[in-house]
């Protein structure tokens, strides 16, 4: 699991940010990370220590979400 740099409430506002073009860096806590391989990630949110209520499916590139792939 990954996070987003900017910490998204909602999957919607993570898919709003990238919709106006805004650039979503990526980021893996604990001992795997801080870098997310390229490819295929799972995010969740909010950050912790909030309960995660969201989750998705995007691609990575270059260490941020990649605005031509779709979110699931």
């Amino acid at each position: 699991m990954a996070y987003t740099r900017k910490n998204f409430n909602t999957k919607a506002a993570l898919k709003r940010a990238l919709a106006a073009g805004e650039s979503v860096e990526v980021f893996q806590p604990g001992p795997f990370g801080p870098d997310v391989p390229d490819g295929l990630a799972t995010l969740e949110g909010p950050h912790f220590p909030e309960a995660h209520a969201w989750y998705a499916r995007v691609y990575v590139k270059g260490g941020r979400v990649d605005p031509s792939r779709n979110v699931r």
